[in-house]
């Protein structure tokens, strides 16, 4: 079988399983490790090489140029070209459909010096949506109080923005002294903070969660999460001004996006975030929370459970295409900005329509 057009490392899933060559044999490489297409369509829209990165060696970088030499030359393997699939077979046209051509790629777009003079607090900043988030505030001119639990993570961070006013703190947000110090670290003036570390379960139902995976997935989510805005409020109400961003998740929407002990976290992160919009607003404190759909970050899902994978499974059924880091960056710093002045309380699904399912 000839190939039909150029298909490269830069080629997206999509394109690739598209293709009437490619798409052959992606799918049969697919098939050999036990998966189907369905397990990329989260990742439809970024470049296959980025797949060397995400699957943590599973799909080394030789493997795309084999890729692309299989493409070149045609070489489909029988037992996928003869294979009674539609896989090679242009698939059928839904009426219904609106989105039915490739959209563009999103572009960040910097604001210079829109938090410039201000320090903000940024956790989890080592990596995924924490450190695209760090790394928009201090592109921006903000001065960066970077957390993370791995040093070798921040940094990376810092050499990747030399010129960038980033301090890095390697904490744990569930320790009392770990905090007092990234409260030392930011100084007298707190302009905002972000929580972004967290951790997800491993999708048991609440007859199977077991304490150690409640313990530690609350001590993380909801009490590192509390115990910072704890510990910055007070500079805030001194200077009665102040942004909090929480991130939340599409598991704070509804309860079919993870296991109990997630699912009950984000849903107290909710109720910390509006609670304190109540509380503080007239001080001149916002706060605010973003729920993330998927996002391809160092937060890797486990399945306990055969009923919670089963569950947790069909909800995602109608899940749309993760996106990187950087565009929740830009929902958080909106909110941790004086863009988002008359915005306080709001639980903001940045979730690509998925909560609207």
């Amino acid at each position: 079988m000839a190939p039909s057009s150029t298909l490269s490392g830069d080629s997206s899933v999509g394109t690739w399983l598209d293709h009437p060559v490619g798409g052959l044999i992606l799918r049969d490489l697919l098939a050999q490790a036990g998966q189907t297409a369905d397990t990329l369509r989260p990742v439809r829209r970024l470049a296959i090489k980025r797949l060397v990165k995400l699957s943590k060696g599973s799909f080394p970088a030789e493997l795309i140029d084999e890729l692309v030499r299989r493409v070149e030359i045609g070489d489909v393997p029988a037992s996928a070209a003869t294979a009674t699939t539609d896989a090679a077979a242009p698939a059928p046209v839904d009426e219904n459909a609106v989105d039915a051509v490739e959209r563009p790629e999103w572009v960040e777009r910097i604001s210079d010096g829109r938090f410039t003079g201000k320090t903000v607090i940024v956790t989890g900043a080592g990596s995924g949506i924490g450190r695209a988030t760090a790394s928009r505030v201090a592109r921006e001119g903000g001065r960066v109080i970077a957390v993370d639990i791995a040093r070798e993570r921040l940094d990376e961070l810092v050499d990747e923005l030399p010129a960038a006013d980033i301090i890095a703190v390697t904490a744990d947000i569930t320790d009392d002294n770990a905090i007092a110090e990234i409260v030392a670290a930011a100084g007298d003036q707190i302009d905002a903070l972000a929580n972004v570390a967290g951790i997800m379960d491993d999708m048991t139902p609440v007859h199977e969660v077991s304490d150690a995976v409640w313990k530690r997935v609350f001590a993380i989510n909801v009490e590192g999460t509390m115990k910072l805005m704890r510990a910055v409020v007070p500079s805030m109400l001194a200077r009665q001004a102040g942004s909090i961003v929480n991130v939340a998740s599409e598991a704070a929407l509804r309860g079919s996006a993870a296991g109990a002990a997630y699912t009950a976290s984000k849903h107290a992160v909710a109720g910390l975030t509006k609670s304190s919009a109540f509380m503080y607003g007239p001080s001149g404190i916002r706060v605010n929370a973003v729920a993330p759909g998927p996002v391809i970050t160092n937060i890797e899902a486990t399945f306990a459970s055969t009923l919670g994978s089963e569950r947790v499974r069909a909800g995602m059924a109608v899940m749309p295409e993760a996106v990187e880091g950087d565009a929740l960056a830009a929902s958080i710093t909106f909110l941790l900005s004086d863009d988002g002045v008359n915005v306080n309380g709001v639980i903001l699904a940045s979730d690509g329509g998925w909560s609207a399912a």
